[in-house]
């Protein structure tokens, strides 16, 4: 039997561990820092690395191996470039920040599309390139932020006044986001959905082009999402309203970040139709 003393003796909780945060919630929550505090942004801004876009081309370097890449130059190397060309150090301010490596160093993006070009190649050992030749040019991994980087700068540069009150806006340091002092309305980054859709009728596939696009080339058929739609619904809408066909089973593939025209959110999926429904019929201002 137990003592009086035995039962009455208060039972404390056990002693939880905390376990160390993973490296992706690390990064991310830092990421969120950076967003929501102006000054650890400045700081970490200082510390950090750019990537350079001359009117929304990114700069590219080829290494010994004559391949392409991004440069990430270090700002106070870019200060320095800055003086060189005899401008203050006041554009660094404008930077917006892109990410971070997987070791928390801070990626923002800047656009000098007001500086002279050749100049600044020659300071950077590299050149601005089109981004969709770019994207061609650079490895994998580096398109999205390339592509990223661009888009952000461009939707800066699109919103830079109020659409309620004709206001200029105000970003925060960060540039996630503007605010028009007069409304109070907060702006954020956005994509628009696309659905982008490969079309088989179990033996071959379809696939379409424009009349802008170079001679032998072809692509998946794609449209924007309607406001309200599904995206089943606007797949199954954009193939009849392009080339006259319904839809028997579709499957959802895979999503990615496109930059054109203005940010799209592609989203890719597989459709297949009876072999007795594949005539197509083509809208004629679709094709």
């Amino acid at each position: 039997m137990q003592s009086l003393r035995a039962l009455l003796k208060p039972k404390l909780p056990k002693l939880v561990t905390l376990q160390p945060l993973s490296t992706y919630v690390s990064r991310i929550r830092y990421l969120m820092k950076l967003k929501e505090d102006d000054e650890a942004c400045l700081e970490a801004l200082r510390s950090g690395s750019l990537l350079l876009y001359h009117k929304s081309a990114p700069l590219l370097q080829k290494n010994k191996d004559g391949i392409y890449h991004l440069p990430h130059l270090r700002t106070s190397d870019v200060e320095q470039m800055l003086q060189k060309l005899g401008r203050g150090n006041q554009l660094i301010s404008e930077a917006v920040l892109v990410g971070c490596t997987e070791t928390n160093v801070p990626r923002f993006c800047l656009d000098v599309g007001d500086l002279q070009r050749n100049g600044l190649e020659q300071l950077c050992g590299g050149v601005f390139v089109d981004l969709r030749k770019a994207l061609f040019m650079l490895p994998g991994p580096e398109t999205a932020l390339a592509a990223k980087g661009q888009a952000l700068l461009r939707w800066h540069q699109t919103h830079v006044f109020c659409s309620a009150t004709g206001q200029p806006t105000v970003r925060n340091q960060s540039g996630s986001q503007r605010v028009c002092p007069g409304s109070g309305i907060t702006y954020y980054p956005q994509m628009a959905p696309v659905v982008i859709v490969l079309v088989s009728d179990g033996s071959r596939c379809l696939l379409g082009r424009q009349s802008s696009f170079p001679p032998g080339m072809y692509s998946a058929l794609a449209g924007f999402c309607d406001l309200g739609e599904t995206l089943e619904e606007a797949l199954r809408r954009e193939l009849a309203e392009e080339v006259g066909l319904e839809v028997d089973t579709l499957r959802y593939s895979a999503s990615q970040h496109w930059p054109y025209p203005q940010s799209s959110f592609m989203l890719a999926c597989h459709a297949t139709v009876s072999p007795g429904g594949t005539q197509v019929r083509c809208a004629p201002c679709s094709m």
